[in-house]
C-alpha cells in the first residue's frame, strides 16, 4: 500500500492514472499530453511510467515498435480501504439509510397494526 500511495503522491502520475481510464494508451501519446501538461521532458514520463508499473498500477504490453500502458487498479483497493475509515458518509448516503430505517420501522407498524379499515373493505 505504501509503494502506491507514494506513486499516486506527484502529480503527474496521478494524470497519467486519469489518461488510461479510458482505456489503453500507447507510450508515445501518454509522453505528449503529460509532457506538455506538466512541462516534463520524454524521458521524465517514461521514468513516472516506470514507477507505475513497478508498483502494479500499470501494465504496459509490445505491440510492434509501439508500447501500451493500461490501467490496473486493482491495487489501488487495498489504499481506498484504507482511506474510507477516514470519510464521512455523503449527505445523500445518511438520507437513503434513514428512509431504509423508516420503510422497515412502516412495515413493522402495518404488521402489528393488523388491517387497516380499507383492507377490510376489501
Amino acid at each position: 500500500m505504501d509503494d502506491v500511495a507514494e506513486a499516486i503522491a506527484d502529480p503527474a502520475r496521478r494524470e497519467i492514472l486519469v489518461l488510461l481510464r479510458d482505456g489503453p494508451c500507447p507510450a508515445g501519446h501518454i509522453a505528449a499530453v503529460i509532457g506538455e501538461r506538466f512541462r516534463i521532458s520524454r524521458p521524465a514520463v517514461s521514468r513516472h511510467l516506470r514507477v507505475l508499473r513497478e508498483c502494479g498500477l500499470v501494465r504496459d504490453t509490445l505491440q510492434g515498435r509501439h508500447r501500451h500502458y493500461e490501467l490496473d487498479a486493482t491495487r489501488l483497493g487495498e489504499l481506498t480501504g484504507w482511506l474510507a475509515q477516514f470519510a464521512a458518509p455523503s449527505i445523500w448516503q445518511q438520507r437513503m439509510d434513514a428512509l431504509e430505517t423508516e420503510v422497515y420501522r412502516t412495515r413493522r407498524d402495518r404488521r402489528t397494526a393488523g388491517p387497516t379499515a380499507e383492507e377490510n373493505i376489501a
